[in-house]
């Protein structure tokens, strides 16, 4: 069985700029990791967000299944990614230390 990374608490900034300079997201998409669906619902009222969009947790796996990461992200009726235009990561796996948001 493998153990438990060590965690670290660090600002969303923090976690965003490591996730940013790794390409977690370009490598999802060159398909080098993968997606899985965590939970959706309609976004909040606040968000701005169009009718029809979806607020989605979206896990990224390595090829054993490991989560990598987990970011949240709108996904608009045209596939399009609203907010940023980019996901939001909330916790990332990197370099075997579990970064999350305090």
């Amino acid at each position: 069985m493998m153990k438990k990374p060590p965690r670290k608490k660090v600002p969303a900034d923090e976690i965003q700029n490591l996730f940013n300079h790794a390409n977690y997201w370009g490598r999802v998409k060159s398909g080098e990791f993968s997606e899985k669906l965590y939970s959706q619902g309609p976004p909040s009222p606040r968000s701005g967000e169009p009718p029809g969009t979806l607020s989605q947790m979206i896990s990224y796996l390595d090829p054993h299944g490991r989560e990598i990461a987990r970011v949240h992200q709108y996904l608009r009726k045209n596939g399009t990614l609203g907010g940023s235009g980019r996901p939001d990561p909330k916790k990332l796996l990197h370099n075997d230390v579990l970064y999350v948001d305090p």
